[in-house]
């Protein structure tokens, strides 16, 4: 199977990319290639060079000047960087370096098979990965790893929390061109029969149309929810959940109602108070890199009123701080 770029992988959900990584015109892979070699050769490596190579080339792009890599010097790009760097910084490098679609493939993978399972990276991935993605990324994992996603999630969580990511990864949320309102009415009187009505929660109704309604009919039915209840969806899903499937339903409300402010809020998260959570930092700016990073820039900025890019600076240091402080583009 092909491997996707970033710009690829994303394809199917048609909307205009803003991205902080681009294409670089003029693109040279065999002199990328070259500056790659020498940085790496003999004793010591220039930093440097690496950062803005493999920072300032976009998914296709950093894909062509490995195979270039490969073919001038026989030597694979990815283990050579492994060799010179580590840590944070070789994580970063390297998930630059790999295809979309493999990259939340093994992302997933180590939620699964790694000590405990990373239930927020399962949540985060398949809330927020469009219906085309979610399709891909089930063929992937089973070549990269010889074994069903599906089989593996219901191996490695449980109850309705499991449901729900089994659910997400049937990829069964279409997108018409219009809203059905009376339908989105009788979705709304659902989820509050299922929920605030009842003594108990009937977790399976809310599931069902929170992971396959189309996102303008979600929109709509977050509405009427919310005149029906005088509250939002949100209070009422704080109310009568916990635990995982809490943050799994309320990460599916909030990607339907603003993709860009969810993943602002995962960032802050991860850097704000004592120690930061690299991994998802990392994870967060690959992935988003090219697709809408400027509007999560902005959706932080009006959410927090601070700046991606002094979060990063006041928080992660050394090679790894400059290089996403180049990844995030700007104080802006």
């Amino acid at each position: 199977m092909a491997a996707y770029t970033r710009m690829a992988y994303y394809k199917g959900e048609g909307r205009v990319y803003k991205g902080t990584v681009k294409d670089v015109p003029g693109f040279d892979p065999e002199k990328d290639a070259a500056a790659l070699r020498k940085a790496m050769k003999g004793l010591g490596t220039d930093e440097d060079v690496l950062i803005d190579v493999l920072v300032g080339r976009s998914n296709e792009q950093r894909q062509k000047i490995a195979e270039c890599y490969k073919s001038q010097y026989g030597l694979d790009l990815c283990e050579d960087i492994q060799s010179e760097v580590s840590g944070s910084y070789e994580t970063l490098l390297t998930a630059l370096l790999c295809p979309a679609d493999k990259y939340d493939a093994r992302e997933i993978c180590k939620a699964l098979k790694g000590a405990g399972t990373s239930e927020n990276v399962l949540i985060e991935i398949l809330t927020t990965r469009p219906k085309p993605c979610i399709q891909l990324l089930r063929k992937v994992y089973q070549e990269e790893f010889g074994s069903s996603l599906e089989d593996d999630i219901k191996s490695d969580t449980s109850g309705h929390f499991g449901r729900v990511l089994v659910s997400l990864l049937q990829a069964k949320r279409d997108d018409p061109s219009f809203i059905d309102h009376a339908e989105a009415k009788k979705d709304a009187k659902i989820i509050f029969d299922a929920g605030e009505k009842i003594c108990g929660t009937d977790e399976e109704a809310i599931i069902s149309i929170l992971c396959t309604e189309s996102r303008p009919q979600l929109l709509q039915v977050f509405q009427e929810y919310h005149n029906l209840a005088g509250k939002s969806i949100e209070e009422s899903l704080k109310r009568e959940t916990s635990g995982t499937l809490e943050a799994a339903l309320l990460a599916i409300v909030a990607c339907i109602r603003d993709p860009p402010t969810y993943f602002a809020e995962q960032l802050y998260c991860a850097m704000k108070g004592s120690g930061t959570n690299e991994a998802t930092v990392i994870r967060v700016m690959v992935s988003r890199s090219e697709i809408d990073l400027q509007d999560i820039k902005a959706a932080m900025k009006m959410k927090y009123g601070t700046t991606l890019h002094s979060m990063i600076q006041g928080d992660i240091g050394g090679y790894i701080g400059k290089a996403l402080l180049k990844l995030c583009g700007g104080n802006d």
